[in-house]
């Protein structure tokens, strides 16, 4: 298969709701910064059943567990938020921001995490610094906000379930 039949068939599941593509965030920067969209399969149940998970323990053992969380939250935070654009960012040195919403004059970072108490990153500190971010929110399976600095938030995922703002 060539690259233009694989964009074709890319645009024709992403037009069908199947597959998510999100476009890079390009900031004006020294570093290399990633150009191609991430792909997502938006419904990770169907996700599970192509990688051959039937039950919750495989999923936990599973080196594709990450992915498909990162999956599911993305597809709740687009659901459920307002926002005029969406992106991720990452460079080829390796910082990335899983999630960047444009609202208003506002870029707000966003970074799912499976942990139970999420830290702060290196790349959390490299995306505050070199896209001048306004907060950054990271969600998780818990179920306490807390902050973790100034700008940086975790977040429980059942938030946006209950109507509780992301960003406070």
């Amino acid at each position: 298969m060539n690259q233009n039949t694989t964009r074709r068939h890319l645009d024709l599941l992403t037009d069908a709701y199947m597959v998510r593509q999100l476009q890079p965030y390009f900031a004006n920067l020294r570093k290399r910064q990633v150009k191609s969209p991430k792909i997502y399969i938006r419904d990770t149940g169907l996700l599970h059943q192509l990688l051959g998970i039937s039950t919750f323990k495989q999923l936990l053992t599973h080196p594709k567990i990450g992915a498909s969380w990162e999956g599911f939250v993305i597809e709740q935070i687009l659901a459920a938020t307002s926002h005029e654009s969406a992106f991720f960012w990452a460079t080829h040195q390796g910082a990335e921001i899983d999630l960047i919403l444009e609202r208003g004059d506002e870029l707000l970072g966003i970074e799912c995490k499976r942990a139970d108490s999420p830290k702060i990153t290196p790349s959390i500190r490299i995306a505050l610094d070199d896209l001048k971010l306004d907060r950054i929110a990271i969600l998780y399976p818990g179920n306490k906000r807390y902050r973790l600095a100034n700008r940086v938030e975790a977040v429980p995922l059942y938030s946006l379930a209950t109507g509780e703002p992301l960003f406070l």
